[in-house]
């Protein structure tokens, strides 16, 4: 266990108690909660790559609590009526579609290279962003970035259909060449 990596521990453990924080409307603890785990994401990767300090059990665990904790997130706005449901069904489909998909290549491909594309990573900026605008909405003192939710909704879901359209085209690819490849 490296750094990177209790980074990442640490940002899979903040999810509940910032899930519990959405859901008791405790909005101003839920932002400092989110503003620390988006620190730890920024800083795993930076410190992994700088130092070199990638391991098997960081690729796994980094994305994992990305989505445990974005998907706690939108969840815990869905139920607490500050997010539209057609949004939080979205972003929860295409990441349990991305799992499943990362699943079905593990077991019929030789393929383990499971780099982010770009589509992803706007839509994980765009769903952070829409997350923040809607808490910062609630709580008092941050209300100027509130007005961006009504801009960042339509944006995030945008974002989050393309990039799943991206990883299902990806996946077809990878698929097919993989059963040329066996012939």
């Amino acid at each position: 266990m490296n750094l990177p990596n209790l980074l990442s521990a640490t940002r899979l453990a903040l999810a509940p108690p910032l899930v519990a924080s959405i859901a008791s409307g405790e909005y101003r603890r839920a932002l400092v909660l989110l503003a620390l785990a988006g620190v730890t994401d920024s800083a795993d990767g930076l410190l992994a790559r700088r130092y070199g300090w990638q391991t098997r059990l960081g690729a796994y665990l980094d994305p994992v609590a990305d989505k445990v904790l974005l998907v706690g997130v939108y969840l815990a706005l869905g139920a607490s009526g500050l997010l539209p449901w057609w949004l939080v069904a979205l972003v929860f489909g295409r990441d349990v579609a991305i799992l499943a998909a990362a699943g079905t290549v593990l077991l019929r491909t030789e393929y383990r290279d499971f780099r982010p594309s770009v589509w992803g990573k706007l839509s994980t900026i765009f769903q952070i962003l829409a997350a923040l605008s809607v808490l910062s909405a609630r709580a008092s003192e941050f209300s100027a970035l509130g007005a961006a939710a009504d801009l960042l909704i339509p944006a995030t879901g945008v974002f989050t259909a393309w990039s799943g359209l991206h990883y299902a085209w990806w996946l077809r690819k990878e698929l097919l060449q993989s059963s040329v490849a066996r012939r």
